[in-house]
């Protein structure tokens, strides 16, 4: 097992021979001479603590290939990436490590975050010094992760199975080495074409691949025949894409086609020949360029806050999450900050607090009448305190669900104010009682408290408490047993996001209070939108909408929320926790924009005035029929299904889903490649039509065709329509759980026609 052995750069010289595919390897990375690294190659035993009892030495050590990092675990695979890393915490910033993590020394502390859904690790190190260097060399690492291009990963992908195959170290690959190495990256070819690569690349007649014949090899299996088609059909017969040649390539793109434009390509991605700096593209560059960002079917330009923020609360989509505090099931699951950090820093804007009793005085956060674990709820204000405005800096609502007694109210509303301080809003902007609600603009790195209000009226000015909003916990009857009176102190916190029960619509135009915040099951605004849908949307131009699960979803799972955003509706909370095509649409929705949780809605769901009918859109403002047609060419590098069977080998094929109005939803998908993960080629047109494309949703879904049962994930990524660019692309696919599948990714075609 690679893991199993240990290499440091100064060993004798035979010894570093006999790891020259892994050297190439790390040469990808190009770190295999810093200080730090090299520590971390020689392992350490590290204690992994998980709470005061539960403090176990691991060894861990940073394997040969320079990313992937053995870790000695008991139930989860023992290796995992650099590139899976999202974030790397020094000290006592964890829940766990503020904890437990007290009696050792802070600079021996470290948590490693991971993107996606595996659970952090909470890590000592034996002295401050090995703490140092584990910091310094993962953080190192993760930063040139983030600068490799993509070629550059798919050559350390290759040199790392390369290294896995030469089983005797003696750093040649023999044929059968050769084939070995062929399933670990997905891909079965019959004896004879793998005979005629061999052939081709053994220039030495020795039946073994020697350096540079490995070299040859590596780049026969990163040809892309059909980037070289492309490029030969805009270079014609030159072997350079020229300034003129770019230009045509860029009108077929739908890119912006200036000369200016041109030469900034070229001075990117050039490639330099014999030392000559050529004004144009040869084919490598030309390969570098479309792996590029500016390649990629996302538009790089809504990765960025491109729309306008000074609008109206009501009038944004705002990425919302529902018992945020879960990580879990909703039964007897585990309860931890943990969950808030990774839902804020996946963008989202309102998180909910279940607020109960708890021992000394102090209140806690758990799921009601359930076995889930509690936590504080003064940690969770201190943890959002921390991470509200880490990747975006517009305001972020907390949701509560009192359930706390007058005397923990209070504790409540001190904690709010004391630990928050100004980032809490106390008062509305101007004083007054606003015709609408306040902008994200306006609201920027501010926390407002969605909740229930007193409210004074009669002449003897007698506070009544007002109706709450729809119930949101399962066991209603002991809500209503155990209906707690709200306090003055709490009370005074909530300023725009008052919880209202909904009567009808005619009732809140009445009203006119753009401060009052409805709450609807998804039963409940299914029914509203299928019914009496254009005043829903109506309804959602003046006051926010707040959509959750039924409290039959005690597996966490979601409803589909692109209903919900038809009709308008912002708040359309869902559980983070649980991976699935539900929480595919929300990371696609929420993906422009700069990921900042606020999408503007579409003209037509802002302008009272304007009738629109999610169910049946009608001929006018929203209604803009589009043919959509992707051209599905082929896939580079999807990773294995069943990892721990060596000879499984994917058989792949791409489905293209749109979500949008009902008359748009539609699915169609290509046919399956048999055994050939790594370079599969399809060349398949799949058509639709899209009528309403402002909300429409595009999900590309990868999957390993199983004729005996259902098809089994591989990958998958979800768009904006809007944010779709056209031409030739890439698509970089993302895990069940929304961690990146580096390097694995989809070519396609994308054209777009007015009908």
């Amino acid at each position: 097992m690679i893991g199993s052995r240990s290499w440091g750069l100064e060993r004798p010289q035979q010894d570093r021979d006999s790891k020259k595919l892994a050297l190439k390897a790390f040469q990808k990375v190009g770190l295999h001479e810093d200080d730090d690294v090299k520590y971390m190659m020689r392992g350490s035993k590290l204690r992994k603590v998980k709470s005061s009892k539960w403090k176990k030495d691991r060894q861990m050590k940073l394997q040969e290939d320079g990313l992937s990092i053995w870790y000695e675990s008991r139930n989860k695979p023992p290796t995992f990436s650099v590139m899976d890393i999202r974030e790397v915490q020094e000290g006592h910033q964890s829940e766990v490590m503020k904890k437990h993590g007290s009696s050792y020394s802070e600079k021996r502390c470290f948590t490693i975050l991971f993107a996606g859904s595996r659970s952090s690790l909470d890590l000592v190190a034996a002295t401050e010094e090995e703490g140092r260097r584990w910091v310094q060399g993962l953080k190192k690492l993760s930063r040139r992760v983030a600068a490799m291009s993509q070629q550059d990963k798919i050559e350390h992908l290759i040199h790392q199975h390369l290294h896995k195959a030469d089983k005797n170290n003696d750093n040649k690959i023999s044929f059968k080495e050769m084939k070995n190495m062929l399933k670990m990256i997905n891909l079965k070819v019959n004896d004879d074409y793998v005979n005629f690569l061999f052939q081709q690349c053994d220039k030495s007649k020795t039946s073994k691949l020697e350096e540079h014949e490995i070299e040859e090899f590596c780049k026969l299996l990163m040809q892309r025949p059909e980037l070289e088609q492309i490029f030969q059909h805009f270079s014609g017969k030159e072997e350079r894409l020229s300034i003129d040649g770019l230009e045509l390539f860029l009108e077929e793109q739908k890119e912006t086609v200036t000369k200016e434009n041109c030469l900034n390509i070229i001075q990117k991605y050039r490639v330099y020949d014999n030392g000559q700096i050529n004004q144009a593209l040869t084919l490598d560059g030309f390969m570098m360029y479309l792996l590029s960002p500016e390649g990629n079917i996302f538009n790089p330009d809504h990765d960025r806050v491109y729309q306008d923020m000074s609008q109206p609360l009501s009038h944004y989509f705002i990425s919302t999450s529902h018992n945020t505090y879960l990580m879990e099931d909703q039964l007897g699951g585990p309860s931890s900050t943990e969950a808030y950090i990774r839902a804020l820093l996946r963008g989202c804007r309102c998180v909910e607090l279940d607020c109960w009793e708890g021992p000394n005085g102090e209140p806690i956060i758990y799921h009601g009448y359930t076995l889930t674990s509690k936590i504080l709820f003064k940690d969770v204000i201190t943890t959002i305190r921390d991470y509200a405005f880490t990747v975006s800096p517009y305001p972020v609502i907390l949701s509560l669900e009192n359930h706390c007694g007058k005397e923990q109210q209070t504790v409540m509303a001190r904690h709010l104010k004391g630990i928050l301080g100004d980032m809490l809003v106390t008062a509305m902007i101007d004083g007054k009682v606003p015709k609408e609600l306040p902008s994200p603009e306006e609201l920027k790195r501010k926390i407002l408290i969605k909740g229930k209000k007193l409210r004074i009226s009669g002449p003897a000015a007698v506070q009544q408490e007002e109706a709450g909003d729809d119930c949101e916990e399962e066991n209603v009857k002991n809500e209503k047993k155990n209906k707690k009176k709200l306090t003055k102190e709490l009370s005074d916190l909530v300023i725009y996001c008052q919880s209202t029960h909904f009567q009808s619509f005619e009732q809140t135009w009445s009203r006119q209070a753009p401060h009052e915040t409805s709450s609807f099951s998804e039963t409940k605004a299914k029914r509203l939108i299928a019914e009496n849908g254009f005043s829903f949307v109506a309804h959602n131009t003046l006051q926010l909408s707040k959509v959750y699960p039924l409290g039959s979803r005690v597996d966490s799972s979601n409803f589909n929320p692109q209903e919900m955003w038809n009709g308008g509706c912002q708040l359309v909370a869902l559980n983070f926790q649980k991976a699935g095509v539900e929480m595919d649409l929300n990371k696609g929705k929420f993906r422009q924009n700069g990921r900042s949780g606020y999408i503007l809605k579409p003209s037509f769901m802002r302008n009272r005035n304007i009738q629109f009918d999610p169910s049946r859109p009608m001929e006018g403002p929203g209604l803009d029929r589009k043919q959509l047609i992707i051209d599905v060419i082929t896939a580079q590098q999807l990773p294995k299904v069943n990892k721990d069977k060596k000879n499984s080998i994917v058989d792949p094929l791409v489905r293209v889903e749109v979500h949008g109005v009902p008359e748009d939803n539609a699915t169609k998908k290509t046919r399956h490649i048999e055994n050939n993960g790594f370079n599969p080629v399809w060349n398949e047109a799949l058509r639709f039509t899209i009528n309403v494309p402002e909300l429409a949703l595009i999900r590309f879904l990868v999957e390993d065709y199983d004729s005996s049962s259902s098809n089994d994930f591989i990958g998958q990524f979800t768009l904006p329509f809007t944010s779709m660019k056209e031409g030739y692309r890439h698509i970089h696919l993302l895990a069940r759980d929304s961690a990146p599948l580096s390097p694995a990714t989809l070519f396609v075609r994308v054209r777009i026609r007015s009908m």
